[in-house]
């Protein structure tokens, strides 16, 4: 064991991954580009053994972080988020990412809803196990690195293997854009849901984003109007805006 004290990059995204369990996996991005909630959930699942990806954990079971530059004033800015469910890991998230302050993301009741999480707990019982597992996954070369930790350090060992299945599966990277003031949400949630699980055959990542509290996200995205589902990976962008019930239409346009 050698103690681990590489500096990070100045300028990052990073996101954690918890279980209900504790255990953790996460990522450091310098490059700003790759699909860490795909990477880290099919990581966990081989890490793990679970029959499949444990996608239902994002974002309830997340962090997030983003070191950027001000372009106007070149000064180090930092956006990071914390979900109320990991709270009570932020010593641990403030050691990894070196970062003191962390905003707590609003809760999102139609996807971080505690009873419908314990649903899975039968199928994918490892996920409620106290493992303490700390795994960094490597983004130059998807490599496991397994760490303990307590909360003033933490110390890596040598790789133990290397993930090959996460750069052979092609998964979808997905957003949908909802309005709480909408009175069709609840059934738009519900119907994506169900042509996303009956319909596709690879891996996916689906964030659900509320434009009025993301507003930013929604001008990112070019979007003026809700329900709107976009496929972000892979390229090129797909959007579907409006009613969001044929189940062959959606998979067409996701798929194609």
């Amino acid at each position: 064991m050698t103690e681990s004290n590489s500096p990070l990059p100045q300028s990052y995204k990073g996101i954690a991954l918890f279980t209900p369990g504790g255990d953790l996996i996460y990522a450091i991005d310098p490059k700003k580009q790759d699909r860490w909630h795909l990477h880290l959930c099919l990581s966990l699942q081989e890490i793990l053994g679970l029959p499949e990806p444990p996608h239902f954990l994002v974002p309830a079971y997340t962090a997030t972080i983003d070191r950027y530059s001000d372009r106007k004033t070149g000064k180090i800015q930092v956006s990071a988020e914390v979900y109320p469910a990991v709270k009570r890991y932020l010593p641990l998230l403030q050691v990894l990412f070196e970062n003191e302050k962390w905003q707590l993301a609003p809760w999102q009741e139609e996807y971080c809803n505690p009873s419908l999480l314990e649903t899975y707990r039968e199928s994918f019982p490892q996920l409620w196990q106290e493992n303490e597992l700390i795994v960094r996954l490597d983004p130059d070369n998807l490599d496991y690195r397994h760490l303990t930790s307590n909360l003033s350090s933490y110390k890596s060992s040598e790789t133990l293997f290397t993930e090959t299945q996460t750069q052979n599966n092609v998964g979808y990277v997905l957003r949908l854009f909802i309005s709480h003031d909408n009175a069709t949400t609840e059934k738009t949630l519900d119907s994506i849901h169900k042509i996303l699980e009956q319909g596709l055959t690879h891996p996916y990542t689906l964030k659900i984003i509320d434009i009025s509290k993301n507003p930013e996200q929604a001008e990112r995205d070019r979007i003026s109007a809700t329900p709107a589902l976009v496929r972000v990976f892979p390229e090129p962008v797909k959007k579907i805006v409006g009613e969001l019930d044929d189940l062959e239409r959606v998979l067409r346009i996701i798929s194609s």
